[in-house]
């Protein structure tokens, strides 16, 4: 009798424990470090402030060292939304079995790379043939899988093509690089070159753009797969409640480079599986 008591009593508190950590008391945000840690934190200080609103709960943003670091914190339960990219979406989904991504900017059903180069002489992407080249972070799906999958599809194997392959880690390092001339050529996702251009931070009397790559679906803000459904539904909602029609929620658009946000799911992603499996980024 004493054994069954204990029993149910341990029971009791592994159930507890259990829902505790499904509960959240602050919801904690990060993201794929694609650009500078100080921009991502820009970017996100209005979003942040808007999702305390709408949820009635502290907000806190959680930067991570890498793209690697996030998959883990999602599968360990140390962060319950994340900003992810295409393939950093699969791993996750991969790794968790249970993530669930729940929206994505409208613009992220087209998504597409920009590859760029400020040599005079460089007027496609064959005539970067023996040249060196920049990727940004191995694990970005626009900045790296993408782009490399549609040259292989190309014909083009970059470690052959290239006299140099390096990786900048990060979308906007990649720009300032090859306008730097520290690369000939480099590829970095169609958003963040807009931003870069429009911010007067690319001379596009140097740098210019020499091919587009296909389109494809990428990022997305996913959750941890144990987070309470109705606080996630409640995020699912405030995001796409955003309106570009009110000035406030403007902001937070364009901060996000988004016209607005819609519902995505799992199986639109499939497309960068097959692609990181071909590249053998997935066993």
């Amino acid at each position: 009798m004493l054994n069954a008591t204990l029993a149910a009593v341990c029971g009791i508190a592994l159930s507890l424990t259990a829902v505790l950590a499904q509960a959240a008391d602050r919801l904690r945000v990060s993201a794929i470090p694609d650009e500078a840690p100080t921009e991502l934190l820009r970017k996100f200080k209005p979003l942040g402030a808007y999702l305390e609103q709408q949820l009635g709960m502290p907000v806190e943003f959680v930067p991570v060292s890498d793209y690697a670091a996030v998959v883990e914190a999602i599968a360990a339960d140390r962060i319950d939304l994340a900003w992810l990219g295409g393939f950093t979406f699969v791993q996750t989904h991969l790794k968790t079995g249970n993530a669930i991504p729940l929206v994505q900017r409208a613009e992220d059903e087209k998504f597409t790379s920009k590859i760029i180069s400020a040599d005079p002489a460089v007027q496609s992407l064959q005539d970067l043939k023996g040249k060196t080249f920049a990727f940004g972070s191995v694990s970005s799906t626009s900045g790296s899988l993408m782009p490399r999958y549609f040259m292989l599809q190309d014909g083009i194997k970059p470690e052959e093509f290239f006299s140099r392959i390096a990786y900048s880690g990060a979308h906007d390092a990649t720009a300032a690089w090859v306008q730097a001339g520290k690369a000939d050529g480099g590829v970095l996702n169609a958003s963040v070159w807009d931003k870069l251009v429009a911010a007067g931070k690319i001379d596009t009397d140097k740098v210019k753009v020499i091919a587009t790559t296909p389109p494809y679906f990428d990022y997305n803000w996913t959750v941890r797969g144990t987070l309470d459904a109705g606080l996630r539904d409640k995020i699912q909602a405030a995001f796409l409640a955003l309106d570009p029609a009110n000035p406030e929620h403007k902001a937070i658009l364009d901060l996000q480079a988004a016209s607005r946000f819609i519902t995505t799911q799992a199986e639109n992603y499939q497309g960068i599986e097959e692609a990181a499996r071909a590249a053998g980024l997935l066993q």
